[in-house]
């Protein structure tokens, strides 16, 4: 049998974990390197406010690995789409597409914390816990050191370390920027009534708000994108303030909001690296790679898709740094992310106009596209997972 290539994966969270595990499951020599082992972590309402939307395509490829079933999931059948001027809207049902759910809410540190966990199974996969502090890539080798003296070298490296990326900034290579010019609000919100397995997804003038469904009926997983000025001022809301903002903001589909957890905010950014793969020894993944705007709750999904795709080119006993062999991958992966990015862009300017004509036709437009089934189909096989193309060596 040919030597299996030694792999370093920089970068322990979901997308990395996940590749860690499955390039372990072909027997390749894995080194997962990231600052800290994860901790679960839960709020004043019981839920870690860290969530993530998974897709089918992203359930099944966790569950490959052994990371789905251990922690709760939320599943939900219905997502419903409307905007803050007009009454036309779009509702999406898994059944349309003969699918048991549109996706499952899942908290991120349980989830991380398990599949940290399934790493012990693996005599073949090696964990640093340390950040990296050199990377030095030549044509032989690929050589890391980490900040407490630990020193590796390997055959081939997979970076999943995050839009900040650590190694994307020691090889110098430059993001291409899409400004946003706003913030995310995250919090768990208690509703009145049950969230119905629904994901509810309101577009505002100022920035889409989503409410996600939890494991417990009456609680929301909240993703609020809106101006730095909006998020400050409704952070420093108190409780009962902020109830009545964000209720009266989804028109009481679900009752009052009865209570909210810690809110946090982070800037919002698009951007994307124009190669994915800008050495025979390194590849790129993830937010490392490409970072999306959270409306549709793409960016772990891409990611995870990041990771199915990579399989199919690193396959058992295949040298992972011979030449040209990321090269269809990697075009594919950007022209993904160049269509993902112009997608979220758009809507970003189509919805964030208050002028009445433009008002007008994006409600005709809604009401059209959800009298077209084959077109509804299409878009919710998109936002599932189930239509992205495969790359092979």
């Amino acid at each position: 049998m040919a030597k299996t290539s030694t792999i370093a994966i920089v970068g322990g969270g979901l997308v990395g974990v996940t590749a860690a595990l499955a390039l372990a499951r072909r027997d390749y020599q894995v080194t997962l390197i990231d600052r800290q082992a994860p901790q679960i972590q839960r709020g004043a309402l019981g839920m870690d406010i860290r969530n993530v939307a998974l897709s089918p395509a992203s359930q099944a490829l966790l569950d490959s690995v052994g990371v789905w079933g251990a922690t709760p999931a939320a599943p939900y059948q219905h997502m419903q789409v409307w905007e803050q001027w007009g009454n036309s809207e779009l509702s999406f049902h898994a059944a349309d597409v003969g699918a048991l759910q549109l996706g499952w809410l899942v908290e991120v540190s349980p989830l991380l914390a398990h599949a940290w966990q399934q790493m012990d199974r693996y005599d073949n996969l090696t964990v640093w816990t340390s950040e990296i502090s050199d990377v030095d890539v030549s044509s032989e080798r690929v050589e890391i050191e980490t900040a407490t003296g630990a020193r590796g070298s390997f055959d081939f490296l997979i970076a999943a370390d995050g839009a900040q990326s650590l190694v994307r900034r020691a090889m110098n290579l430059d993001v291409q920027q899409y400004p946003v010019h706003q913030v995310a609000l995250t919090t768990v919100v208690k509703t009145e009534q049950p969230h119905q397995h629904t994901a509810w997804q309101r577009f505002l003038t100022d920035g889409p708000l989503a409410f996600l469904p939890a494991v417990d009926e009456h609680l929301c997983s909240i993703v609020w994108s809106q101006s730095g000025e909006e998020a400050e001022r409704r952070k420093a809301m108190d409780e009962a303030q902020f109830c009545r903002e964000i209720g009266f903001a989804i028109e009481h589909r679900l009752g009052a909001v009865t209570q909210v957890d810690q809110r946090f905010s982070f800037p919002l950014t698009q951007q994307r690296l124009p190669n994915c793969a800008p050495d025979p020894r390194v590849l790129l993944i993830g937010d490392a790679m490409r970072v999306v705007h959270p409306l549709a709750g793409m960016g772990v999904n891409l990611g995870l898709e990041d990771v199915q795709q990579m399989l199919e080119v690193a396959r058992p006993t295949v040298d992972l740094s011979a030449p040209g062999l990321w090269t269809r991958f990697a075009r594919q992966r950007q022209v993904r992310a160049q269509m993902m990015i112009r997608i979220f862009s758009a809507l970003q300017k189509i919805y964030g106009s208050s002028d009445p004509g433009l008002a007008l036709l994006r409600n005709i437009g809604v009401a059209s596209i959800n009298r077209l089934d084959g077109l509804k189909q299409q878009i919710m096989r998109e936002a599932m997972g189930l239509t992205a193309t495969g790359a092979s060596s």
